[in-house]
Formats: C-alpha cells, structure tokens, sequence
C-alpha cells in the first residue's frame, strides 16, 4: 500500500524530533512505499538537508512555514465575501468560550480549506485588514473568553501573522489528483499543522487518517507558550485555536496512537473517543545497549549516574540537595551527571549554576595532606573520554536517576532499563507506566525521598540486580522497534480494509498484476485468528471481517481454518509469493461451497 507520512518540523531532515522514529518506521515497513509530506520550521533546517532516505520513499514534497508564501492572489467580490463568512466562523469559534463549538469552527477550516483549493490567496486574505476587523469583532462579542476581551490591534496582528502560518497547509499543491489523493492512508507524525494535510486528504478524497503523538501537541504548545514573549491575549488566542485544531483532529482520525498513558489521558481531555486510541510505545533500539544489560559488570556500586539534557526542567538543582544527603550516609557515594552537549544561553545559565552549587555542597576532598582534591560531583558530556558512547554512561554507576519535574516518556529511563539498571525516579509524565514496578519512584521536588530512596539502593546489591534483570526484560518486551513495527503493521492493514483500494496494481512495465488487489483487501472489518467451524452458524467476532461474513452465510473462508489472516495480509517477506490457488475465491468455488 502507499503510505502519505504527513511531518512537521522533522522526518525527512536531518534535524527535528520525529527525525528518528519515522525512519525506523519507514525502513521497517519495507512492504510499503512512502510518500513523505514534510513541513519544515526554519532555514537552518532546510540548509542542513535531509537524511538518507531508503528506496521506499517515492516521493518527498516540501513546504516552509517560517517564510511568507504569497501567491500573490486576491479576491474579487464574491470571493471576499466568501472568505469573510468561512473566518467569521472561524474566529467565532476560537473567541468563544466553552468546548461547543467544533462544528462551527469545522465549518470555517474547511470552508478555507476550499477556497484555497479552488482560487488561493489565502496568504494575502489572512493577513489583510479585513480579517483584522474580524477578529476584533469576535474578541468583543457576547460570550468570548474573558482574557481575549483585552486584545489590542498588536495582539490583532500577531496572532493574524500565528494563524496564517498554520494554517499555510490548506494553501499547498498537495490535494491534487498525483498528490495525497494518490495514497491509500495518511499518517501524521504530530498533531497540529503536521495533521491539517492528512484532514483535507481526508474531506478531498477520502484517505482514512492516523495520527501519532508521542508527545501531545497541545500539551507542548501550552508548555512553550509559557516561556514565549506573547501577550496574554494572543497567547489565550493561540491556545484556543490549538485546542479546537486538536478536538476535530482527534474526531477525524480513524485510528489515534499515543506513545504512553499519559498522553493517552491528554488526548481524552481533549475530546479523543477512547474507541479510537491504541497505545504504541515508541520504539527504541535494544541492540546498542546489549554488551552493557548483558554483560557480568554491573558498574561502580558507590556511583549514581545522571543522564539528559541540561534544563530546569531536569530539576538538577534538587538532584544535587538529595546527594547532599546521600553523602552523609554514604561516604563513598559518587554523582555522575551526563549531558548532551550545551546549547543556547539558557541551557548555558542553568549549567553554571547546578555547577556553582555542586562546587558549594562539596568541596573538594583530599584523602591526606599531599593527595589532591576531589569533588564527588562531576558533569561530563556524553561522547568524552570516560564515556565515547551513551552504553558507556550507563555502565558507568550501579544506579541511575531521573529527578524531572516534567516529563513525556522518559527515554533516558528506558535506556537504563535495557542496560539492566536499577532507577530511582521521580513520578512524572509516563515514568510508572515504563517502569512498571521494577524502580523505585518518588514524588517530585522531594530531595528527602529522592536521597532515600537512592541509599536504599546503594546498600542493597541484591535488590539492585533484581530490578535491574526485572527492568531489562520489561524493556525488551515493551519498548523495542520490534515491537513498534508489529504494531503499525497491524493498524495499516487494518485502516486499509476498511478503504477501497485507490489504483490499479502494475507491475515495473506498466502492466496489470492480476490478483493484485485480493477480493479480501475490500472488504470491511478486521482479520481475527479464528473462524467459525463448517456448518457452526456462529460469527467468529463482532469484525472477523470475511471469516464472520462467511460464517453467517454457513460457509467458511478460504483458508481460514489455518492462518490468522490471509497471506497477502502477512508482514514482511523476501520475494514475491503469489497466493496460493486455494487462497483465492473464484465464482465456482463459491458455488460448490
């Protein structure tokens, strides 16, 4: 089948963070050929290039939302009005207050949506003084959010300038007849614009739509917000835009994929229908940390090691109070902290002061007059001398601790576990999900608990090889790529049996492949792993697909009474295999059944 894998910000460049798993995605779903439909975020990104794609990737089509995209198309009469009836909605819908508004603000996107499609000039009409006008009359009108009643014509125009680059997908050239109406499925990476294409595919064409958000989209834009330099009235807009983009993204899919509980719950707040979730945990390579998980050396028994990015949000400064205290049990106690190289001012700060503090809480101690001193803290980077790769930073201490005081999934913990470390952590985000008993959490922002949990650890050999085996094997059962492919496999074939399918099946010639496109692929409903017995008159399930179909009818499928699914249906092969002959329902084998 023809996957469109809709990203934003990441896959097919070299930079950005769903970089990563949609090219394990891609390179292990090689039955598949991909379209990749990629909105980038900065020049930087774009002149850093893309990664090296495999063959499987057929098409890549590109589109900046850091730079102006004028056409340089503006509208008659009949069209302004038109625009100014679908932003009406639009703005009503943003502006207002409560979560009862998602038809009228459905109603506007995609009356855009058409409008762009059909005469463009979207760019221009966003940003023109009569959708300023707008958006100042549904500011002020009954019932709008009460922080947005403040709007100034500043807030105005920011927030024209914000929304118009999100919704810069609805302006593109990819809703044509060789573009996503070509693809059998389209996969978003993210929330948010990375979605808007895969939603227009949708109304377009038909295309059924997944979505993957390993981290929640609107969680991310409230946490950004934060720290960004808006005021408070664009930032209320933005969140609300955001909030309602969300909610028909979540209604649209057909099938939704969170990386963990915690964001599953998020997606349900935000108006996700449980019956549409399936919880895929992002997949990570094992191999790489296997000489450390399974070798004999369980690394220094006196060292705690520290591994991530260097922000506050890392809560460092409470990791260093809670040695503070591990050190007065444990004399001989060491802190390893190991961080990806330093950048930007912030980052920069924050590094100075944990360092600063680390030189305060310890000074440097000498075991006699002549030895020189030693601090018990030390900040290294990951790809230094005492650890060239990031195996080696695990290996390095008997404990590993994670002190966040916010958290998605926590990466870093997975890593310690395939190592098969022990983990004191604090709980946040998705940590108990992964560590599923096998570490010790605390509350957050507790140096007390985070220090005693730690000396419990540090004073047990035992326990701490029997979580680090327990938390290994947990590990390479849940979180591995393995286990991430078999997964959107399953929901691939899935989606596209309840599709028909959009072209024809050719061979390198050009030539019709007959059977190309079994009966079974359009047909609704999903494969189970059994089928009623010959002459049983019970269905296999509520959605067996063809195996409940025949069963109603007093027949049995093809083939059923041996394979869970068909084998056209079957995951990866070397080769081509054509069906068998009995696999395939002719006219006179329906007859005689």
């Amino acid at each position: 089948m023809r996957i469109g894998l809709l990203t934003d910000g990441g896959y097919p460049y070299a930079t950005g963070e769903s970089r990563l798993w949609c090219d394990r995605l891609v390179r292990g779903l090689a039955q598949h050929d991909f379209d990749v439909y990629a909105l980038s975020r900065s020049a930087q990104q774009v002149e850093q290039g893309w990664i090296q794609l495999p063959p499987q990737v057929q098409r890549v089509r590109t589109a900046p939302l850091w730079a102006p995209e004028d056409d340089g198309h503006t509208y008659g009469r009949r069209d302004r009005r038109r625009f100014l009836g679908h932003f009406k909605e639009l703005a009503a819908a943003v502006c207002a207050d409560g979560d009862d508004h998602r038809e009228a603000f459905a109603e506007g996107l995609y009356g855009l949506a058409d409008l762009a499609r059909e005469r463009g000039g979207l760019y221009s009409a966003l940003r023109s003084e009569v959708a300023v006008r707008v958006l100042e009359s549904a500011c002020r009108a009954p019932g709008a959010r009460r922080t947005v009643h403040a709007a100034t014509v500043p807030d105005y125009l920011m927030f024209a300038d914000e929304l118009e680059r999100t919704l810069r997908p609805l302006s593109l050239d990819w809703y044509a007849d060789d573009g996503l109406g070509t693809v059998d499925l389209c996969h978003a990476a993210s929330g948010g614009s990375a979605a808007l294409p895969g939603l227009l595919a949708k109304r377009f064409f038909g295309v059924p739509l997944l979505v993957t958000e390993y981290g929640v989209h609107l969680r991310a834009h409230y946490l950004s917000a934060d720290g960004a330099e808006l005021s408070a009235p664009v930032r209320a807009l933005l969140a609300a835009f955001q909030r309602r983009l969300a909610a028909e993204v979540y209604a649209q899919a057909s099938v939704i994929t969170p990386g963990n509980a915690h964001a599953r719950r998020w997606q349900e707040k935000c108006g996700a229908d449980r019956a549409r979730l399936r919880t895929v945990h992002p997949g990570m390579e094992a191999d790489r940390f296997a000489a450390v998980g399974e070798g004999a050396d369980s690394g220094d028994p006196h060292t705690l090691v520290w591994i991530g990015r260097i922000e506050p949000a890392k809560d460092l400064i409470a990791l260093l109070h809670a040695f503070a205290e591990v050190r007065k049990a444990e004399p001989q106690a060491r802190l390893r902290l190991f961080g990806a190289p330093v950048h930007g001012a912030e980052a920069a700060t924050y590094l100075a002061h944990c360092q600063a503090l680390a030189a305060q809480l310890f000074p440097d101690e000498a075991a006699d007059a002549h030895a020189v001193g030693d601090n018990p803290v030390s900040f290294e980077e990951i790809g230094g001398p005492e650890a060239p790769e990031l195996a080696d930073a695990y290996a390095t201490g008997g404990v590993v601790v994670l002190s966040s005081v916010v958290e998605g999934f926590p990466i870093s913990l997975v890593e310690a576990m395939f190592c098969g470390r022990a983990t004191v952590s604090t709980d946040v985000g998705a940590v108990v999900e992964v560590i599923g008993g096998t570490g010790l959490v605390v509350p957050p922002r507790n140096p007390r608990a985070l220090a005693d949990a730690c000396i419990a650890l540090l004073r047990d050999p035992e326990r701490r090889e029997r979580l680090g085996a327990a938390a290994r094997a947990r590990a390479l059962e849940l979180f591995t790529v393995e286990q991430n492919l078999a997964a959107f496999r399953g929901i691939y074939l899935e989606l596209i049996s309840h599709s028909p399918v959009r072209r024809e099946a050719v061979d390198e010639d050009g030539a019709p492949v007959p059977f190309g496109h079994p009966a079974e692929a359009h047909m609704q409903g999903r494969w189970t792993g059994r089928a009623a017995g010959p002459g049983s008159g019970t269905e296999a399930g509520p959605e067996s697909g063809t195996a409940s179909r025949s069963a109603a009818d007093g027949r049995t499928a093809p083939g059923a009474a041996h394979h869970k699914a068909p084998r056209w249906a079957d995951g990866p092969r070397t080769g081509h295999v054509a069906p068998a002959a009995a696999d395939i329902p002719t006219p006179a084998k329906e007859a005689r059944a």
